[in-house]
């Protein structure tokens, strides 16, 4: 019998996941407060672009590094002094005088929240052992990470209605001060006590490898092809080879590669990378849509696009019911399948139409993700043993940031490509030659173009976007079935309750306060 979670851990799930929430939605919440940002600090084209990447560059090049750190020093630890720096950067980031601070503040955001993605869903593996209630507690965590993500612009929308650009920050300090007061009372601690010396050279290492891959990706999809990302990217994989290899030499290093042969834990993960790759890729589609070709303002288009979450809170009950009797690589295969079709449903987008199509593509997009992701959290923390659980998990979310910047480079390369071809031949009669050109690149251009002629011009273009978005959708939906048909075969022999490698089948006494869980490595591999 595995040991079931009480009322104290499930009120200790509900502090980790008002963390998951703020990480998620930091990334999305500057979206509002960029124009007044730009006003206050007058910051340089460069600067701006550093101030909205640089938390998420820092984040995913941080990830393995501060994973393997938490099974070091202590998860719980390395959470709390990730709110703490989370705060501080917080405050930083609102007060900021100049862009350069900012960027700086950004860059700490990104450090801190590194520390909390893999610290709350390893601490999740320590809190409940039973595969049923660790799958349960598995869909509130993703769901919170999802949900982030959605309310993210809403949230940033309606501050800046009210307050100054840096209550944008400052909503991270309610929810980071909750955790600090009850994370010591609610959480248990647990650290690796054979984890030996921390691989710095490692850390650096993995840095190096996936910080210059997710810089030069993002910025091949947004200018174009240039030679400086593309050094930029393969001098990352260069660096990853060198990590990769230290890796499996080094008597302690950061994560335990031998994972990757449990075809449990590497379909895991790369379903989670194709998972993001389809729905951060396709998701600028979908905001462009509302906003450009339907003529939204940022704020209604992001209210729009809460109409998703009744699907993911569907996503969330179903997945925790037919969990428990159906294998995990046919749910999963499942879920996949239906974000495939809402992807299928867009190809039916047009640009006069009820919003009714578009949002129930993305609905069931969200749900399959949500199915999906949701299981291959379980699965990667039952392939991995519970002292490698912080660093399992973060190898997982580096594959997701990584499936993410490829999204936004491929799939976007793909629909700029279609428009491009749809608007090249066009000719708008009253419209400047500089601007005719300026709307063939970009829809944003078509939209700037005043008068009659630039409404004709606005609706080719509107026109052009939609059938880059249609394609777009199409290229997505076939990766996704191509990925569920893979799932069948690489999980197909899991069980329903796939027993996790070293979970605890006898009821571990839950440290609090000042006492650790040190389960030594021999003893947590027999239970």
């Amino acid at each position: 019998m595995y040991a079931k979670a009480g009322t104290r851990e499930w009120i200790g799930l509900a502090v980790l996941a008002f963390p998951c929430l703020l990480v998620s939605m930091d990334v999305s919440v500057l979206s509002f407060a960029m124009p007044f940002i730009s006003a206050h600090l007058e910051p340089s084209g460069t600067q701006l672009l550093w101030i909205m990447d640089m938390y998420g560059f820092v984040l995913a090049g941080m990830l393995i590094t501060m994973g393997a750190l938490g099974d070091r020093i202590g998860r719980r630890k390395l959470l709390l002094s990730g709110a703490v720096a989370f705060s501080a950067a917080s405050v930083l980031a609102a007060y900021s005088t100049s862009p350069g601070m900012l960027i700086g503040a950004r860059a700490v955001l990104g450090l801190a929240g590194a520390t909390l993605m893999p610290s709350t869903l390893a601490l999740i593996r320590n809190m409940f052992h039973d595969p049923a209630q660790r799958k349960t507690a598995i869909a509130v965590w993703t769901g919170a990470m999802t949900g982030g993500v959605t309310v993210g612009p809403i949230v940033g929308g309606l501050l800046l209605e009210h307050f100054w650009w840096g209550s944008a920050f400052l909503i991270n300090l309610p929810a980071m001060a909750l955790l600090l007061v009850l994370g010591p009372i609610l959480l248990p601690e647990f650290r690796d006590p054979a984890a030996g010396r921390f691989d710095l050279l490692g850390s650096l290492l993995s840095l190096g490898a996936v910080l210059p891959v997710v810089y030069g990706i993002k910025e091949l999809a947004v200018d174009g092809w240039a030679a400086g990302p593309a050094i930029a990217i393969v001098a990352g994989l260069l660096v990853g080879a060198v990590f990769w290899h230290r890796q499996r030499t080094i008597a302690h290093p950061l994560i335990d590669l031998r994972l990757f042969r449990r075809r449990t834990y590497s379909g895991a993960v790369s379903v989670n990378l194709v998972t993001n790759f389809a729905l951060l890729g396709f998701n600028l589609y979908t905001m462009q849509y509302l906003q450009v070709v339907r003529g939204m303002s940022p704020l209604a288009a992001s209210l729009w696009s809460l109409v998703v979450m009744p699907f993911i809170i569907a996503a969330m009950t179903v997945t925790g019911i037919v969990a428990k009797r159906i294998r995990p690589g046919n749910v999963i295969a499942a879920g996949l399948l239906v974000s495939a079709c809402g992807l299928a449903v867009t190809t039916r987008v047009e640009v006069h139409q009820p919003l009714a199509v578009i949002l129930t593509g993305a609905g069931l997009l969200a749900a399959g993700m949500m199915v999906a992701t949701t299981l291959t959290a379980d699965l990667i923390l039952a392939a991995a043993p519970p002292e490698q659980a912080g660093a399992a998990s973060a190898m997982a979310e580096t594959g997701s940031e990584l499936g993410g910047a490829l999204g936004f480079a491929i799939l976007g390369s793909i629909g700029t490509a279609v428009y491009h071809h749809r608007m090249a031949g066009v000719r708008v009669t009253g419209v400047p030659a500089e601007a005719l050109r300026a709307a063939r690149d970009t829809l944003g251009s078509a939209a700037a173009v005043p008068g009659r002629a630039g409404q004709a011009l606005l609706e080719a273009a509107r026109t052009a976007f939609t059938h880059g978005l249609n394609v777009t959708g199409l290229s997505a939906a076939v990766v996704l079935a191509l990925a569920a048909l893979g799932v069948l075969v690489v999980l197909r022999g899991v069980p329903v309750s796939a027993p996790a490698v070293e979970v605890d089948r006898q009821p571990q006494a839950p440290t609090h306060g000042r006492h650790e869980a040190n389960v030594p490595r021999a003893e947590a591999t027999r239970r």
